[in-house]
């Protein structure tokens, strides 16, 4: 079964807001299935407010299908910061998951890009052949949900360009390259989209013997398409395709836009 960290990471993966500045709140909420092998197994709705260039962001993930059979997943995430013109920049990022009895919290807080404090309650413990986080790993970094959003741009190349992620816990490179478009339909949306080919890199805060995170590095058949919101002024995920030892997982949006 798929591992519930990487479940959220990937689910976090396709989230959207809306950038749109106006003094009034604006509200955005968007929902997606995630699937194994074609086979549910979880659902995510995200609500998102934005106002005077602030923005916050909640997230509910809840196993379903599949993944039910094996334990109970319940996980809820929240973000804030400001919109820039050309990065959401988030100062505050928590992630809290239940799987079945397990229960944790992830806390990070940032300035101008950068970690400032970073906790996981309870503490988890370490294993010796755990990668500890370097010296600069935190700096100039990105939360995995509202790092994943593109204000639109004239300079703005969206598959040409590495992503360093901090999930609260792992370190991450996301290199996207061009891989031409795809036409994709919803509830809200209807049109081309860019697809982006994605090589995973863990880079430090994870177990080095973890098969799945290994998998995933050696593999190109990642992928990400971005559709563009006129009236938000946004590019954002509507599709993902992560490969897995036990399948393939797909994040597919069944409902995009104001």
């Amino acid at each position: 079964m798929v591992h519930i960290r990487k479940l959220l990471f990937i689910s976090a993966l396709a989230a959207s807001i809306p950038l749109a500045a106006s003094a009034d709140v604006l509200r955005h909420e968007t929902q997606y299935r995630v699937a194994l092998a074609g086979l549910p197994i979880a659902r995510a709705d995200f609500k998102t407010e934005v106002k005077d260039k602030q923005f916050t962001i909640r997230g509910d993930i809840t196993s379903a299908g599949l993944a039910d059979l094996v334990t109970s997943i319940n996980a809820r995430t929240d973000v804030t910061g400001t919109v820039g013109d050309n990065r959401l920049q988030a100062t505050h990022y928590t992630l809290y998951y239940k799987s079945g009895k397990r229960e944790r919290t992830y806390d990070v807080a940032y300035a101008n890009g950068s970690v400032t404090s970073n906790s996981i309650t309870p503490e988890p413990k370490r294993p010796d052949s755990w990668i500890p986080l370097g010296q600069g790993d935190l700096r100039s970094v990105l939360d995995p949900i509202a790092g994943m959003i593109f204000p639109i741009t004239p300079d703005l190349n969206l598959c040409n360009q590495t992503l360093p992620v901090f999930d609260g816990e792992m370190r991450m490179d996301l290199k996207l390259s061009p891989k031409g478009s795809h036409p994709f339909s919803t509830d809200g949306f209807k049109g081309k989209t860019i697809a982006c080919g994605v090589r995973f890199t863990p880079k430090s805060g994870y177990k080095g013997t973890r098969k799945d995170y290994l998998y995933l590095a050696k593999s190109d058949a990642m992928e990400i398409w971005f559709a563009k919101a006129d009236a938000m002024n946004v590019y954002a995920p509507v599709y993902v395709r992560i490969p897995t030892q036990y399948g393939t997982v797909t994040i597919t949006a069944v409902k995009y836009g104001s």
